[in-house]
């Protein structure tokens, strides 16, 4: 299976703009390729893994990845379906391309990749320069008819995010004349910015010219809902923002629907590896063995195997009860997990199960501890007036409070 076939079979290709001349570029030559990043946020989010995956994939094949990522088109704003996107200073935008560098340099190291910032060509283009060298290009009836533009029309669309596909399409021309980069890729909410960069190299390099696009589609789950959407809002690829432990949760959680898609999508297992685990899945689906190879996969990806195993350690120390084993920076991951407080030293045990939200009152409290209920750190809880004390927490800080069998809370004392 050459590089063309197994990014068919991944669905990883939506859109090509000449596959006979793709197949070629993709197949039989080592091509320098590109795909953008705009600062928009701190952080990426997993939906960017798709294109975090396929450059892994084309790097794996021979080709040479270049990372933009665009601080200038971070300042205009991607036109998004609903409304106008809230305008980053210029600070924000430098800063938080940045923190995205990073993240991505984790993916792809510099060592073996090309990290470029638009912003360091674009703000060398004056206003009357932007006009007459390529806005006069493209006819207002060429941008229009684009699909992001279409779906802004009836609610409207300001001339800066119109102008988006201009400054996109800068980017693949310089990246063409200055590094040879031939590919430029994406969401398939992106091809009409692609198929403006190739337009725009078109008109000033020429018919022959050997840039192509590609796109792939958009990472839905099967009932068509947003990829990449938890009850608390977007995981984000920060672990500051999105703990290891949420992201192995969500993954472990896929529905049977998703989950070969996902494998093909957001790892690098290989094709027959992949065959191999679904065949087993669907033997046992009970077992859930391809959405745990799924959540180990990501999070190895994106956070590494220490926290990896953190999150398994977590995962287990959560559906046994059993937090013994656990090391103190997994105690860290648990505040964020359970419902937790930092409370003082000697505080009524009443008072902390209401707050933990254990119970809804004192009294309610009251009725637990007498019927047994209530279990602190391993020692069931037998007096109303108990107090919970430093000396019997773990790591001279935590305490696990159990109501019943699963319901967990921390208390930290100070």
């Amino acid at each position: 299976m050459n590089l063309y076939e197994e990014l068919i079979w991944r669905g990883l290709i939506k859109d090509v703009s000449n596959e006979e001349k793709t197949k070629i570029l993709l197949n039989d030559d080592h091509v320098t390729f590109y795909c953008g990043f705009d600062p928009t946020g701190e952080s990426l989010t997993v939906g960017h893994l798709v294109q975090v995956v396929r450059m892994l994939l084309l790097q794996k094949y021979g080709h040479k990845p270049i990372v933009l990522i665009g601080g200038a088109t971070g300042l205009i704003g991607d036109p998004r379906q609903t409304a106008e996107r809230k305008l980053l200073t210029l600070d924000e935008s430098l800063a938080n391309a940045e923190k995205i560098k990073t993240q991505l340099s984790s993916f792809l190291p510099e060592s073996n990749s090309i990290y470029v910032n638009n912003y360091d060509w674009i703000k060398n283009i004056d206003m009357i320069s932007f006009l007459r060298d390529y806005g006069k290009l493209f006819s207002v009836n060429y941008m229009i008819a684009k699909d992001t533009v279409q779906r802004r029309l009836e609610i409207g669309i300001s001339y800066t995010e119109f102008s988006y596909m201009l400054i996109q399409a800068i980017d693949f021309h310089h990246l063409y004349k200055n590094y040879d980069c031939k590919l430029q890729f994406g969401g398939s909410d992106q091809w009409g910015n692609i198929t403006t960069g190739l337009e725009l190299i078109r008109k000033l390099e020429g018919e022959n010219s050997e840039a192509i696009g590609l796109s792939s589609p958009l990472l839905l789950k099967a009932d068509g809902s947003k990829f990449g959407k938890s009850e608390s809002g977007a995981l984000w690829l920060d672990r500051e923002l999105t703990s290891p432990y949420e992201l192995y949760q969500y993954f472990l959680n896929a529905s049977d629907q998703d989950v070969e898609n996902y494998l093909k999508q957001l790892t690098l297992k290989s094709k027959n590896d992949i065959i191999e685990l679904m065949k087993d899945h669907q033997e046992a689906p009970e077992k859930r063995l391809a959405q745990k190879e799924l959540a180990a996969e990501v999070v190895a990806l994106v956070h590494g195997e220490k926290a990896l195993k953190q999150a398994i350690k977590v995962t287990e120390a959560l559906f046994s009860g059993d937090f013994q084993s656990l090391s103190e920076e997994e105690f860290i991951i648990l505040e964020k997990v359970l419902e937790s407080k930092t409370i003082e030293n000697g505080t009524l045990i009443l008072d902390v199960l209401v707050d933990l939200k254990l119970a809804s009152s004192k009294r309610e409290a009251r009725q637990f501890i007498q019927s047994g209920a209530i279990v602190v750190n391993d020692e069931k809880a037998t007096s109303i007036d108990a107090t919970l004390t430093k000396d019997k927490t773990l790591f001279n800080h935590y305490l696990i409070i159990r109501r019943g069998k699963k319901n967990y809370a921390l208390a930290m004392i100070k």
